[in-house]
């Protein structure tokens, strides 16, 4: 049976764990004391540790299926949707997707459609609040540049960014690498913000066509990754 814990969570959710549960057991003494007390920090403190365990969390998913599907890489809120400038990966104009990951949401980071990956870049940067747009601008980030292993075979970037709590980033792709879409490829531990970019305006002569993806998801939905449909190609309502 698979143990519903992210390998991505070592050596945390052993030693975070382990540390949470000697307090526990460092408290009893508070029991001859103060029983409420000691209530109080048994409660607290099992609090703390379930959430520990439920961060690292791998949620089985059923992801959809469909060669026209853009599935959100990661699971949190949409924060914002924005049109912008895009040069190292799509070479043009871009529709940013950005997607907000609080410390309850699962941080695993999951392929947006079939894809061959085509350069992983590392930034280094600042740890401003990943609610701010422009952290994707300053923050330690990580760019995955890929493209759709089906038609349109266009370019698309997935950028991983650190956040005022989050100072780890794991990415297990290599270039070169085929992924199916949905699976999981890394994460971000702790709060932190994921980017999802998409062409998307006509270029000039040369320059990278107008996507025809449709996005279907706004500011403030809940998405899934691997699971919500971000955008869809070939959709004209």
């Amino acid at each position: 049976m698979k143990i519903p814990l992210t390998k991505y969570g070592l050596p945390q959710v052993v030693i975070f764990p382990g540390l949470c549960l000697l307090a526990m057991a460092a408290a009893s003494f508070l029991a001859a004391v103060n029983i409420v007390l000691f209530w109080t920090l048994e409660v607290v403190l099992t609090l703390v540790l379930i959430w520990l365990l439920s961060f690292f969390r791998d949620p089985e998913r059923k992801v959809p299926a469909g060669d026209n599907l853009i599935l959100s890489p990661a699971d949190g809120t949409v924060s914002d949707i924005e049109v912008v400038d895009e040069s190292s990966v799509i070479g043009g104009k871009a529709t940013r997707i950005g997607i907000f990951l609080s410390i309850f949401d699962a941080h695993l980071n999951r392929t947006p459609c079939a894809v061959k990956i085509e350069k992983i870049t590392y930034h280094k940067g600042r740890f401003i609040n990943a609610m701010n747009p422009e952290s994707g601008k300053v923050n330690e980030s990580n760019d995955i540049a890929m493209v759709r292993l089906n038609k349109p075979y266009e370019k698309i970037l997935v950028r991983q960014i650190s956040g005022a709590i989050a100072r780890r980033i794991v990415c297990d792709a290599e270039r070169g690498q085929e992924f199916a879409g949905g699976t999981i490829f890394g994460m971000i531990k702790f709060g932190s913000r994921t980017e999802l970019y998409l062409p998307a305006s006509t270029a000039k002569r040369g320059e990278p066509a107008e996507s025809s993806a449709r996005i279907v998801v706004k500011k403030g939905d809940k998405v899934k990754a691997g699971l919500t449909i971000l955008a869809e190609y070939g959709r004209t309502d």
